[in-house]
C-alpha cells in the first residue's frame, strides 16, 4: 500500500516536472518566492518519504533471517537506493535555495525611494506603462581601481505587450550631457556636465562624480540616479531601472552558461597596450568568459565606437543563447556568478514579471541604434537629433518587418524624416549634421547571430 501511494505521488511529480520542462515559460516559477518555498518543502517531503519507504520495506522483509553476508549485502543495496533516489530531490532543493539566495543578493527588498513603486497587482505588475526602459551598465571597478567607471552604457527600451526591444548604445565619451530640472546636478551644471572643460565632462564620469559629491546629490551612493537622469534626458525617455554589471563578474557568467558563440568580423588583439595577451581570431567562434570580456573591451587597433559595436553583439548573443534550458541545466554556476556581478534597483517583487518579460524579448525583434560618428558626434552632440532618432527607432520597432522574413533579418528602417518631437531645443547651440540617419537595425543582421 505504501509503495503504491508513493508511486502515484512520484508519477504526479514527474508529470508536473515534464510539463514545466515542456513549457519553458513555466521557468518563471524560479522567480516566485512562494513557488520556490513550495518546491523546497516538496523536495524534502519526497526525499524523506522515499527514505522511510525503503527502510520500512527492508525491515518488513526481515533481513535478520538472512545470513550475516546477506544482511550486509542487502543493507548496502538499500543504502545505495536511498542515496540514488534522494539525490535528485536534494539537488532540486539546492538549486532552488541557490536561486532564492541569488535573488535576495541582487534584487533589493526595499527599493530605491526615488523609483516609483510598481503596481503589485499580479495581473498588471508594471502599472499603466506601455514600455519599460532599462539602463544596462558595464562597470570596470577592480581591485586596483577606486570607484566605478561606467564604460558601457546601453538602454533597452522594451514594449511590454510584444517584447520588441530597441537597444540604444551611448558612447562613454559623450560630452557635457545635461540634466533635467528635477535633478540635483541641473543647478550645478546648467550648461552641461563640466561644460567649462573643453575636453572633459564625459558621460562615463557622471556616476562617480555623483558618488564623490553626496553634498550635491542630497545623499550617498546617488551615482545611479545621476546617470539615469542624464541618459534619460539625453534620449527623451524615462529610465525606469538600471542594472550594473561588473566586467569580471560578467566573464564568470559567460563561463557559467558555457561560453558565447559570436561572429568575429576581424582579429581582435587584447591585453596590455599592444594586445600582447592574445588574439581572438576572425570567424564564428565560441568565446570563453575572458575572451568575451576582452572582445567587448579591447581598444587595441580600434576605437571606442568599434568597441561599442562589439559590445552590443555580446549583449545580443547573450540574450539569444542564455535560454531557459541552458539556465536550468547550469543553474547553480549561473546563480553563483550572478551574485558577484550585479547591482540594480529593480525591486524583488518585479523579479517574476521581469523573467516573463525576458522570455517575450527572446522571441521578439531586437534592434539597435548607436549614437556614434558620422551620424552623431560625441564632442558637440546634437541633442535634438538624438531625441528624434530615439523616438523614430521606437516607432519603427513596433512595425512588422516587410522583408527578409524567411532569413530572420529585420528590414532596416527607411531614411524617412523623423517625426516632430515635443522636446524643446537645449542650449548651448546645436550642431546639426547633414548626413542621413540610418536608423535602428536588427541585432541578428548586424552581428550575424
Amino acid at each position: 500500500m505504501l509503495i503504491s501511494v508513493y508511486a502515484v505521488l512520484l508519477l504526479a511529480l514527474l508529470a508536473y516536472g515534464l510539463s514545466v520542462a515542456g513549457d519553458l515559460s513555466n521557468a518563471t516559477f524560479l522567480a516566485d518566492d512562494a513557488a520556490m518555498g513550495t518546491v523546497i518543502v516538496l523536495a524534502a517531503v519526497f526525499a524523506l518519504a522515499w527514505f522511510a519507504l525503503l527502510v520500512t520495506s527492508y525491515i518488513a522483509l526481515g533481513p535478520s533471517r538472512l545470513p550475516q553476508q546477506g544482511q550486509v549485502l542487502t543493507g548496502i543495496v538499500v543504502g545505495v537506493l536511498c542515496v540514488a533516489v534522494m539525490s535528485p530531490f536534494a539537488l532540486t532543493a539546492n538549486y532552488v535555495v541557490a536561486a532564492r539566495d541569488s535573488i535576495g543578493a541582487i534584487f533589493p527588498s526595499h527599493p530605491d525611494a526615488e523609483v516609483p513603486a510598481a503596481a503589485k497587482d499580479p495581473e498588471n505588475p508594471w502599472g499603466d506603462k506601455e514600455r519599460v526602459n532599462f539602463l544596462l551598465i558595464g562597470g570596470d571597478a577592480a581591485g586596483n581601481r577606486t570607484g566605478v567607471r561606467t564604460d558601457s552604457m546601453n538602454v533597452a527600451s522594451v514594449d511590454l505587450k510584444t517584447g520588441a526591444t530597441v537597444l540604444f548604445s551611448l558612447p562613454r565619451n559623450l560630452q557635457h550631457v545635461r540634466f533635467p530640472a528635477g535633478s540635483p546636478l541641473h543647478k550645478q551644471f546648467p550648461n552641461g556636465f563640466m561644460a567649462e572643460l573643453p575636453n572633459g565632462g564625459l558621460l562615463n564620469e557622471v556616476w562617480q562624480y555623483a558618488n564623490d559629491n553626496p553634498q550635491l546629490m542630497g545623499g550617498r551612493n546617488k551615482g545611479p540616479r545621476a546617470l539615469m537622469d542624464a541618459i534619460g534626458y539625453t534620449l527623451g525617455l524615462k529610465i525606469d531601472y538600471y542594472m550594473l554589471m561588473n566586467m569580471y563578474g560578467f566573464a564568470d557568467l559567460v563561463d557559467a552558461i558555457g561560453g558565447l558563440k559570436i561572429r568575429v568580423e576581424q582579429d581582435v588583439k587584447w591585453g596590455g597596450l599592444y594586445g600582447t595577451a592574445g588574439t581572438i581570431k576572425a570567424g564564428y567562434r565560441k568565446l570563453s568568459g575572458e575572451e568575451a570580456l576582452w572582445y567587448g573591451r579591447s581598444r587595441v587597433g580600434s576605437d571606442d565606437f568599434s568597441r561599442m559595436a562589439r559590445q552590443r553583439c555580446v549583449i545580443g548573443a547573450f540574450a539569444q543563447q542564455a535560454t531557459p534550458t541552458v539556465i536550468l541545466t547550469r543553474f547553480e554556476k549561473i546563480a553563483s556568478a550572478a551574485k558577484r556581478l550585479a547591482q540594480t534597483n529593480i525591486p524583488r517583487h518585479l523579479v517574476q514579471p521581469l523573467v516573463e518579460l525576458g522570455l517575450k524579448v527572446k522571441n521578439a525583434k531586437i534592434t539597435s541604434l548607436q549614437f556614434v560618428p558620422p551620424e552623431f558626434y560625441s564632442g558637440r552632440p546634437d541633442w535634438v537629433k538624438i531625441r528624434q532618432a530615439t523616438k523614430k527607432a521606437i516607432t519603427d520597432s513596433m512595425r512588422p518587418a516587410r522583408r527578409a522574413q524567411t532569413a530572420n533579418v529585420t528590414a532596416s528602417p527607411s531614411g524617412t524624416r523623423p517625426s516632430p518631437t515635443r522636446t524643446r531645443a537645449m542650449s548651448p547651440t546645436q550642431t546639426p549634421t547633414k548626413n542621413p540617419q540610418k536608423g535602428a537595425q536588427s541585432i541578428d543582421d548586424l552581428c550575424g547571430l
